[in-house]
């Protein structure tokens, strides 16, 4: 009978005691040190705002160079190694390219306090070219770095031979469409519960319509570790920060007066909307449309071509790289 009870015992205990310990989420620096870049990482250093900063940066050139230089611009979710596979494309079709982590990004600066703006990125962008010697490219931006990439055809329209924007967010006003708008205190409460689960669960519903691939993950992990690292609290509250300059400084308005080559890829799957879930239900459904708001774009772009990729979403470039790549070498041809 003991032997009985005690076999039972184990057996109901044997999940228990043979269970691996759940892993611990991958932790890297503030500026995301311990993630390695795909080329050497480069440092713009300049005083901002009263406050001695430095901008990471890839400088890749081409064996064979055909004389041109592009710009990569990251999104707000996303850092400079992101564009692993486009900035190889480009690299063999024989361009030069510059790949910046933004401030308050991925491995540039967080300063501890910090007004950001999109003109000032831009700003920042320009004199890190001109810092190398670059005094016009093709400046190309996905996501929020579409937003700053239309802003700096704004300002720098010489500077800028031809403007791409890849899913670019804000071509829509959100705060003008009636979306509730939330303070810096309320973003930062939030960006300190992301976590590597809370990143995906976003990601695939927002960015992959509901679907995954096991080498996006990779991506997740580079987000979360910043924020699982000793950094956490740095990251966070430049993360909210410029959730407020996105939110409140739309680009849309001013499309009408680009004046420089323009192509819009849109994956036509894409549903990202800031503030979404501050919206009421019939806000909702009208908000992310991105089958429309390409169209629109390209519509109040003087000259302005469309690509879209009707099976993708959010992220061409990471869902489909060759495909996305193939239509941008197109672009950058014509």
């Amino acid at each position: 009978m003991r032997t009985f009870a005690l076999a039972s015992l184990l057996t109901l205990l044997a999940p228990t005691l043979h269970a691996e310990p759940a892993p611990k989420p991958v932790a890297y620096g503030a500026e995301l040190e311990g993630f390695d870049y795909p080329y050497p990482v480069q440092r713009y250093r300049f005083q901002s705002q009263g406050e001695a900063v430095q901008m990471a940066y890839l400088d890749v050139r081409p064996e064979r160079a055909n004389g041109r230089t592009v710009v990569l611009l990251h999104g707000k979710n996303f850092c400079t190694a992101t564009w692993e596979s486009t900035i190889a494309a480009l690299r063999g079709a024989g361009y030069r390219v510059i790949a910046p982590d933004q401030l308050g990004f991925c491995k540039s600066s967080k300063p501890a306090h910090h007004q950001y703006s999109l003109h000032e990125l831009a700003a920042n962008t320009h004199a890190l070219l001109a810092s190398l010697g670059i005094e016009r490219a093709d400046i190309v931006g996905h996501s929020m770095g579409g937003m700053l990439a239309a802003r700096y055809a704004l300002m720098y329209p010489q500077a800028t031979a031809r403007l791409a924007m890849v899913n670019p967010i804000g071509l829509e006003d959100w705060k003008a469409l009636g979306v509730p708008w939330r303070s810096v205190d309320d973003n930062y409460a939030r960006e300190l519960k992301t976590s590597a689960a809370s990143i995906r669960k976003y990601q695939q519903e927002v960015y992959y319509s509901g679907q995954w691939k096991p080498e996006y993950q990779r991506w997740v992990d580079m987000l979360a570790g910043l924020y699982a690292g000793p950094g956490r609290e740095r990251v966070a509250w430049n993360q909210a920060l410029t959730s407020e300059m996105v939110f409140t400084q739309p680009v849309v308005h001013e499309f009408a007066r680009l004046r420089v080559p323009t192509v819009l890829f849109i994956g036509q799957r894409d549903r990202t909307a800031i503030n979404r879930d501050l919206a009421d239900d019939a806000l909702k459904a009208r908000l992310g449309l991105y089958p429309e708001l390409g169209r629109a774009a390209a519509k109040a772009i003087a000259g302005a071509k469309l690509v879209e990729f009707d099976d993708l979403g959010h992220s061409p470039q990471v869902e489909a790289p060759q495909r996305f790549e193939a239509a941008l070498l197109d672009a950058l041809r014509e």
